[in-house]
């Protein structure tokens, strides 16, 4: 198992999951990457809000910046998945520790296909995964893929 280090710069990839191709921008969390967040939001389809489900030092800085994100208007009919990574290692959050810290304990929409086209909710889940296991993210994926136009 290898320990990948924060994203210092904005990369982006390619990613395909079954039928449903993305094109990912990973832009880092740490406090310069946050700043170039903004230059973003006229081009995205979906937010995916990746939180590290171990760090729960760091889950009120999550909230605080995942709050940010909820209330900019520029990002007001956005898709949001909230990724829960690292649920492979012992005494990580689990995904009702992590709504409730990330105060979405009784905002998210739903896994399963939820019509919201009728409605102004903006779709939003958790989902809890290991990129490093390859598991629960390809779930997530198609789940916010049925939100993009």
């Amino acid at each position: 198992m290898v320990q990948h280090q924060p994203t210092q710069y904005p990369t982006s990839e390619e990613l395909s999951i079954g039928k449903i191709k993305f094109k990912a921008f990973d832009l880092g969390g740490h406090q310069i990457a946050r700043r170039v967040w903004k230059d973003y939001y006229a081009k995205v389809d979906a937010v995916v809000y990746l939180v590290d489900a171990y760090d729960k030092e760091r889950f009120a800085e999550s909230k605080k910046e995942l709050d940010a994100l909820l209330s900019d208007e520029s990002l007001a009919n956005v898709p949001f998945l909230i990724l829960g990574n690292k649920i492979d290692i012992p005494y990580a959050a689990s995904e009702e520790e992590l709504r409730y810290s990330l105060g979405l304990a009784n905002f998210t929409t739903g896994k399963g296909k939820v019509n919201l086209s009728d409605s102004n909710v903006r779709p939003m889940e958790v989902f809890m995964c290991s990129i490093v296991k390859k598991m629960g993210y390809g779930d997530g994926f198609k789940w916010v893929s049925q939100y993009i136009k």
